[in-house]
């Protein structure tokens, strides 16, 4: 009988695949909720979503934003309540416990994720909070474009002042603030940062 460590890789990895072709997957309409099961996460494989909850007044708050390749789900959170929100149309596998340990990578990526978003929260002032949380939203869903990197997610003021802790017309008056001082483009409801000497990431 053999055990893991005296498998030789090549079959383990085989088997690995087979098991992740065999996931059961599951689509989601934009604004739809996902449901948070205990016994299994979510793999996204395509689209985008958010975690969120909320206070005893209803006030959301949003832990975290998530795209293809990261595990989401309600075993990851000791958060009540907790929702996954598709922010896009979605299209995801179910993970069960007893594969979990395919997918660590994805499982520390969350938690770093996490932490770093939690660090954006807190910074001040207010402008520079806002500017590295677009930052980042461009680096997880951005992609490049002639005049800097597009925000491939329709993230709306509103949401965007429920993750930083601020007001929508706080958050409309500084991305005025961000046109006019040249730091990012503006057309309908797309978002483009330009990333120029003047201007960096940091």
């Amino acid at each position: 009988m053999y055990t893991k460590s005296s498998v030789p890789h090549s079959i383990i990895t085989s088997n690995n695949s087979t098991i992740n072709e065999q996931l059961p997957q599951r689509l989601f309409a934009r604004r739809q909720v996902i449901p948070p099961r205990n016994e299994v996460l979510w793999r996204i494989e395509r689209g985008a979503v958010r975690t969120l909850t909320w206070s005893e007044d209803g006030t959301f708050i949003t832990l975290g934003y998530w795209g293809p390749g990261d595990i989401v789900g309600y075993p990851l959170s000791k958060v009540k309540p907790y929702q996954i929100e598709s922010l896009t149309s979605v299209e995801v596998s179910v993970v069960p416990p007893h594969i979990w340990y395919q997918d660590i990578d994805a499982l520390l990526s969350h938690i770093q994720q996490a932490e770093e978003l939690l660090s954006i929260v807190h910074r001040k002032p207010m402008s520079l909070r806002l500017w590295q949380f677009l930052v980042w939203l461009s680096e997880k869903f951005g992609c490049d474009v002639e005049q800097g990197k597009l925000l491939d997610i329709n993230v709306t003021h509103q949401e965007i002042a429920e993750v930083l802790n601020t007001t929508r017309v706080t958050v409309t008056r500084l991305l005025q603030q961000f046109e006019e001082e040249g730091k990012l483009l503006r057309s309908k409801r797309q978002i483009i940062l330009r990333f120029t000497n003047q201007f960096m990431r940091e």
